[in-house]
């Protein structure tokens, strides 16, 4: 793989506040996933106080299982931004559109996109894990993060590689 490849999935095309809060929240704990293990305790903590520790491990379990299939199964490395970032990049746009697809029940639509993350076998696993993902998001309270609205949007975070 090229650098220019390596460095394509990261181009900005928008911003995390032109996202709804579905799309916004899958990008921003798959940020905080991808930041290590004081990040992780905070998306654990989340689903924890919005659906009770048992409900919340079952979540947890469903975006880590998620994850390790992008990571594992990847068509290549995906790209994101810090987890303050305002940019979208275009594997995190990806990733958002995917989970939000996957909700609305078009699982036809949603295995496609994921084929553009994984390998084409792993894409119905991914589905079925994303649906479950994004219907527990739709059950949350999401709002944008008070620190990435109301300000100028910076492009000049570098983005980093999932794994």
């Amino acid at each position: 793989m090229t650098s220019a490849q390596e460095k394509r999935g990261g181009a900005p095309v928008g911003f995390i506040t032109e996202l709804d809060g579905i799309e916004a929240a899958s990008v921003i704990y798959l940020r905080l996933w991808c930041d290590g293990p004081d990040a992780q305790a905070s998306v654990w903590n989340d689903f924890a106080s919005s659906f009770g520790a048992t409900q919340g491990r079952k979540v947890l379990k469903s975006f880590e299982h998620m994850c390790n299939l992008c990571s594992q199964y990847g068509r290549r490395p995906l790209m994101r931004h810090s987890v303050n970032c305002k940019c979208l990049g275009s594997d995190e746009s990806c990733f958002a559109n995917f989970i939000a697809t996957a909700v609305t029940g078009d699982r036809d639509d949603a295995m496609l996109i994921a084929t553009l993350l994984v390998r084409p076998d792993i894409a119905p696993l991914l589905t079925s894990l994303a649906t479950d993902f994004g219907l527990a998001l739709k059950r949350m309270n999401l709002r944008a993060p008070k620190h990435m609205v109301g300000e100028e949007p910076s492009l000049h975070s570098q983005p980093t590689i999932l794994h």
